[in-house]
């Protein structure tokens, strides 16, 4: 069951874009202050976003973690999650629409509600792994599979946010972005083009 688990979060457990880390924008110095903005936080949320990622994975192929063990990694990393994901949501928004870009404010406006909506997903799977019940093994596996089954809804709203911010991400703004150290460092951190926004 725990198995199950681990292959639901591992399946696409870093939200990435498709951002080269080569840019090339046109001098536009409102636009690459704009991706500066995003940009410089995102290292610290991708580390936080990855290793709850991390977590939930070990203890669920953890075949020697106790029920009471497991519920503790999971909720926290449920919450990290949660956290993360909120406080993407909240660069973006306190970064503004991209200048220039063609309908930014509306797609910054969707991919703040999604990420947004994704955060309080995870906070509702951070309690429905608190109120799991640990005492007993078999009521356990199936709480556990409840929660498997949870993550797989999870998972298609994370793909719909990652639709959100490849909108918010196109043209000139994705090249902008791809230029700040800030994002090539979570490029190169995860081995592939990874997106200032998302993770």
């Amino acid at each position: 069951m725990n198995k199950k688990l681990a292959a639901a979060l591992s399946s696409g457990a870093v939200l990435v874009l498709t951002l080269t880390a080569c840019g090339g924008s046109e001098d536009n110095k409102e636009l690459d202050a704009w991706a500066k903005k995003v940009c410089d936080l995102v290292p610290a949320q991708n580390k936080k976003i990855t290793a709850a990622y991390d977590a939930i994975t070990k203890a669920a192929e953890d075949t020697e973690s106790t029920p009471a063990e497991l519920q503790k990694a999971d909720s926290q990393a449920f919450q990290d999650l949660s956290d993360g994901y909120k406080a993407r949501g909240t660069v973006i928004q306190n970064a503004g629409a991209p200048p220039g870009a063609e309908d930014g404010a509306k797609k910054l406006q969707e991919a703040v509600k999604q990420l947004n909506a994704l955060s309080a997903s995870y906070a509702d799977m951070k309690t429905q792994v608190d109120g799991l019940n640990t005492k007993d093994q078999a009521k356990f596996a199936t709480g556990l599979k409840d929660v498997s089954a949870q993550m797989q809804k999870v998972e298609a709203q994370r793909q719909t946010a990652l639709a959100a911010l490849k909108e918010l991400e196109s043209g000139d703004t994705k090249q902008a972005l791809a230029d700040q150290p800030g994002c090539k460092q979570v490029s190169a951190s995860t081995g592939a083009s990874a997106s200032a926004t998302g993770s």
